[in-house]
């Protein structure tokens, strides 16, 4: 089955302005992120107004690091060529390595101002509404015809219009898929355990089990830089490994400590 796939990416027109899809779930994901945090700080005996200081904090953390990583990483010469355009952010453009990373220096550099409920607990918690984020950015990432798979050869995929007439595999549904079944383990552990929960293991989890995914389904994408073309290993796996690394030692650390 061959489905044709053509979308407006831009949401809404008023005046000269224009509000994007991509913009609009990667706000979404940033409110339901507040939401659940404000859920688990309740469950826990913590103050939820609190997030009124940090998410200010998880929200720049993310963009800027996930955006300069994209810039610099995925196609330097033009950004450094054009410097404005790494303020065009509503536009796409994200690289979740560099989102994880700017997260987690953002909450490191909060926690040392803040210091309850600590950068390990914040560490873990956000790790579950973070897998449900990833899987709407991608969602976005497909109704902007982006990180486009590899053509199938067959009669079935999708036909991204904008682009080409080659049915290709729609990886960035394939990784929202594979991010939602991680936030619905995320959640079940947290169920589970709630405060008990060892500490670093929602994050190790997290690392691990999205940065597996994201090298995996990256056999199935079309090189992101131009530069990558005709590499064994793409940089987003050459990326992946140190995180998924990171991952496996807190679940190791975690579960020794137990």
């Amino acid at each position: 089955m061959i489905w044709h796939w053509q979308f407006d990416p831009i949401a809404l027109h008023v005046g000269p302005l224009q509000l994007h899809w991509y913009g609009v779930l990667f706000a979404l994901a940033f409110v339901l992120g507040q939401q659940l945090l404000a859920w688990c700080y309740r469950r826990e005996g913590y103050d939820s107004q609190a997030l009124d200081s940090l998410m200010p904090w998880a929200l720049i953390g993310t963009v800027l690091g996930a955006r300069l990583a994209h810039c610099l990483i995925y196609d330097p010469a033009y950004y450094l060529s054009q410097p404005l355009a790494i303020l065009r952010v509503w536009e796409g453009g994200l690289a979740s390595h560099g989102g994880a990373l700017g997260l987690m220096l953002a909450l490191w550099l909060y926690s040392r101002r803040h210091p309850q409920p600590g950068f390990a607990w914040l560490l873990d918690r956000i790790a579950l509404p973070a897998a449900l984020g990833g899987a709407l950015v991608r969602c976005a990432n497909f109704l902007n015809s982006e990180i486009l798979g590899r053509p199938t050869g067959g009669d079935w995929g999708v036909v991204f219009a904008a682009i080409d007439p080659l049915p290709r595999h729609p990886v960035q549904l394939y990784e929202a898929g594979a991010y939602l079944l991680i936030a619905a383990l995320l959640w079940t552990v947290y169920r589970r355990h709630g405060r008990a929960t060892p500490s670093g293991l929602l994050a190790g989890l997290f690392l691990l089990t999205v940065f597996a995914a994201r090298a995996l389904l990256e056999t199935l994408k079309t090189p992101q830089a131009a530069y990558e073309t005709g590499f064994a290993v793409s940089v987003g796996q050459w990326l992946s490994l140190p995180l998924m690394a990171l991952g496996l030692w807190l679940v190791w650390r975690a579960k020794r400590r137990a």
